[in-house]
C-alpha cells in the first residue's frame, strides 16, 4: 500500500514542497509548488522573510489537499546556521538575518580574543567559517542587538517554521551542529560556548533527534489548509544531512558531494574526526542521522553561476553551458572559496577582478566566465578530496554528486577528470528524498537508512562519469594550486 509523505526543502535560494509516494518496492517524487527565497535588504543589512516562507509552506499543504492528498506526516529541511529570535509572548522579534550579512565580518578573531581558534575547534569539530551561528550571536551581542536581548527562545531555521506549524519549540540536532555551539563528542549544547554570547540551553527548545515526532499541525494551520491533524516529524533538519541520507551508496568507500548553491564534500564516519590535520584543513563535523558524523568541507558552489545569472536576465541554462563547451579550456582559473566573492553586487565583476589582480587573461565571454567557474570548481573539489582521503577512516573509491548540481553533466566529468575517479551522479533530488526517508522510518513504512540507500540505487537513473585527459587536468591543477596560494 502507497504512504504519503510531504517534504519541504528549502535552500538559500528556493523552496519547494516534494509529494514523496512510498511503497515497499518503490518511491516516487512530485513537486507540489516551489517557489524563491530573497534576500530582502535594508539599509546594510541582509534578511530572510520568514513569513513570507510560511505562506509558501502552507500553500504546498493546500495545494496538496486539492489534489486529493492525504499525508502522513511533514518534514522541514533548510540551510545551516541561521535562527529566529522568539519573544517572551511566542511571537517572533523580527525577520532572521541571512549569514550573507556583513555584520559578522572580523566576528571569528573577535571572538578568538576570549575563547582561542583551537580550543573552539577542540570543543565542537566544527571548520571556522564568519558565518556559523555562534559569531553572528556574538555579533548581535556586541552590537546589543535588541531582538537577541529580548529573545526567550532561539530556533534555528527548520524548527521556526515547525513552531509556526505545530506550536512546539525543538532544536532539532543536526541543524544545531551546524552553529558551532555543540560539543562534537557529547552532541549536546557547550554550556561555555552558549556563555561566551550570553545564552543558556533554556534559550533552545527540546532537542531532538531525525526521526523523532515534533507535534501535530495546529487547527489554525488544518483550517487553513483543509489538512487533517498530522504530525510534524523531525528530519535532518540541514539540508546535507537530508541529501546524505539519500546517497545511494552500496558500501561505506565513497564520498559525497552534495551540489547545490553550496558544495558540500565529506566522507559519513561513527564518530567524529578532530585532530591536527582536520584543524589545519578546517574540515568539519556536522551531525547526520542515525547518530552519523557527516565529516566535510563547505565549498562555494553554484552560487557563482547564479549571481551570474541574475545579470543575464535572458540566459538559458543549457545554452550557457554550450557556450562554455566551446570556449578555451583553463583560460582563467578562480579560487571559488575566495571572500570577494561572498555576496558582490556584481559576481561577473569580481570574477574579472580576481582574473586582473591575478595576471591572467579576463574573461571576455559569458562562455568564457561559465567555463572558468566549472574547471576553477572542479580543482578545487580536488584540493578538497585530496584532505579528505588523508582523513578518512575508510578508502574512498568513487565520489557520489546529489542534488541540483547533479544533473549539470560539462561539471560531472570537468570534475571526474581532475579528482581521477569514477563519478556517479545523482539522485538530483536527494535532500526531498532524504527527507522522505525519515519520515517513512518514523511511520514504520521504512525500517534504515541502509535499506533506504538501496532502494535509492534500485530506482534512481544514475550516470557514471570516468576520468578523461587526466594529464591536461595534472598540469591545471598544478597551476590552480599556486593560484590559490599566492592569490
Amino acid at each position: 500500500m502507497e504512504q504519503n509523505f510531504l517534504a519541504f526543502d528549502l535552500g538559500a535560494t528556493s523552496g519547494r514542497t516534494v509529494l514523496g509516494s512510498f511503497a515497499e518496492d518503490s518511491l516516487t517524487l512530485t513537486e507540489i509548488n516551489r517557489f524563491p527565497n530573497h534576500l530582502i535588504k535594508v539599509e546594510e543589512h541582509f534578511y530572510w522573510d520568514i513569513y513570507e516562507l510560511y505562506r509558501c509552506v502552507l500553500d504546498g499543504i493546500t495545494l496538496a489537499v486539492r489534489e486529493g492528498i492525504k499525508p502522513l506526516s511533514v518534514g522541514i529541511d533548510t540551510w545551516g546556521v541561521d535562527f529566529v529570535c522568539i519573544g517572551k509572548d511566542g511571537g517572533i522579534l523580527r525577520q532572521p538575518y541571512s549569514y550573507r550579512d556583513p555584520h559578522t565580518t572580523g566576528g571569528p578573531e573577535r571572538f578568538f580574543n576570549r575563547i582561542s581558534r583551537e580550543t573552539l575547534y577542540k570543543k565542537t569539530g566544527i571548520q571556522i567559517m564568519n558565518f556559523n551561528s555562534i559569531f553572528q550571536l556574538d555579533a548581535m551581542r556586541q552590537a546589543q542587538d535588541s531582538a537577541l536581548e529580548a529573545a526567550e527562545k532561539i530556533l534555528f531555521m527548520p524548527d521556526a517554521l515547525g513552531y509556526m506549524l505545530t506550536g512546539e519549540m525543538v532544536t532539532e540536532y543536526t541543524i544545531a551542529s551546524t552553529s558551532q555551539l555543540l560539543d562534537v563528542h557529547t552532541r549536546r549544547f557547550d554550556k561555555d560556548l552558549l556563555a561566551a554570547v550570553g545564552l543558556e540551553e533554556s534559550h533552545f527548545g527540546r532537542f531532538v533527534l531525525p526521526g523523532q515526532r515534533v507535534g501535530n499541525l495546529t487547527a489554525s494551520v488544518c483550517q487553513m489548509t483543509g489538512v487533517d491533524s498530522i504530525p510534524l516529524i523531525a528530519v535532518g533538519g540541514h539540508d546535507t544531512a537530508s541529501a546524505v541520507a539519500a546517497v545511494p551508496a552500496l558500501n561505506q568507500n565513497f564520498a559525497y558531494l552534495s551540489s547545490g548553491t553550496w558544495s558540500l564534500m565529506g566522507v559519513e564516519t561513527v564518530e567524529p574526526v578532530v585532530n591536527e590535520a582536520t584543524f589545519n584543513l578546517n574540515f568539519t563535523n556536522e551531525g547526520g542521522v542515525e547518530g552519523t558524523i557527516r565529516l566535510l568541507k563547505n565549498i562555494c558552489g553554484m552560487w557563482l553561476l547564479e549571481r551570474c545569472r541574475e545579470r543575464w536576465a535572458d540566459a538559458d541554462y543549457n545554452g550557457l553551458i554550450n557556450e562554455a563547451k566551446s570556449s578555451e579550456a583553463f583560460r582563467s582559473l578562480i579560487n571559488p572559496d575566495d571572500a570577494r566573492f561572498v555576496n558582490p553586487s556584481d559576481m561577473e565583476g569580481a570574477i574579472v577582478e580576481y582574473c586582473r589582480t591575478t595576471d591572467q587573461p579576463l574573461p571576455e565571454s559569458r562562455g568564457q566566465v561559465v567555463r572558468c567557474i566549472f574547471e576553477s570548481l572542479a580543482l578545487r573539489y580536488r584540493q578538497v578530496l585530496e584532505g579528505l582521503c588523508s582523513l578518512s577512516p575508510h578508502p574512498i573509491e568513487v565520489l557520489h554528486v546529489i542534488g541540483g548540481g547533479s544533473r549539470n553533466e560539462l561539471l560531472n566529468q570537468f570534475t571526474a577528470n581532475s579528482i581521477g575517479m569514477p563519478v556517479v551522479a545523482g539522485p538530483s533530488e536527494a535532500t526531498a528524498i532524504g527527507n522522505v526517508m525519515m519520515q517513512a522510518m518514523a511511520a514504520g513504512v521504512a525500517t534504515d537508512v541502509a535499506g533506504m540507500r538501496k532502494l535509492v540505487h534500485s530506482a534512481t537513473p544514475l550516470k557514471t562519469y570516468h576520468p578523461e585527459e587526466t594529464d591536461v587536468w595534472n598540469r591545471a591543477y598544478l597551476r590552480f594550486k599556486k593560484l590559490v596560494t599566492n592569490s
